[in-house]
């Protein structure tokens, strides 16, 4: 492996992080669902949606859309999956009557953050090793290679 200033060359970190970004998804798939969620055929974004809920609270659909910055109708999408079976809630602001507030059902709460908890304990053990420039090196990392991502698809 050639190394520049202490580090991989930029050809070995791609072939490393090629053959190690399928085996942590892998791995983050195999996280067991609890018995509460197996039935629901919940995908990757139904995740997303779920984690900005458990962790920062009840909002409205337009909040959340912002939050996974992703179309307000994609997230009303999900969210009618989700109040279908039960899983979520929508109930009115009190603030405004009109507006309507999405929040985790109380008989899915607990579920839900022991389904979370697996990624959350994992990144938690990471995250405590590093400097606080290296977790936020991590995060830009991975936030740019989503970026990169997305430019790639838009430009096929």
């Amino acid at each position: 492996m050639s190394t520049q200033s202490g580090g991989p060359a930029v050809d070995e970190a791609v072939r490393t992080l090629l053959l190690l970004m399928p085996r942590l998804v892998g791995r983050a798939k195999r996280l067991p669902v609890p018995s509460a969620l197996r039935g629901l055929d919940l995908a990757p974004r139904h995740l997303a949606l779920l984690a900005h809920l458990e962790y920062d609270g009840p909002a409205s659909v337009n909040e959340l859309a912002a939050r996974l910055e992703v179309a307000p109708t994609t997230v009303s999408l999900m969210v009618g999956e989700l109040s279908q079976p039960g899983v979520l809630e929508r109930t009115a602001d009190p603030a405004d009557r009109r507006r309507r507030i999405v929040a985790i059902a109380p008989a899915y709460t607990a579920a839900i953050k022991e389904w979370l908890s697996g990624s959350a304990s994992a990144w938690e053990s990471v995250m405590r090793g590093l400097a606080p420039a290296d977790r936020a090196t991590v995060i830009t990392a991975l936030r740019d290679y989503e970026d990169a991502l997305e430019r790639t698809a838009r430009a096929t």
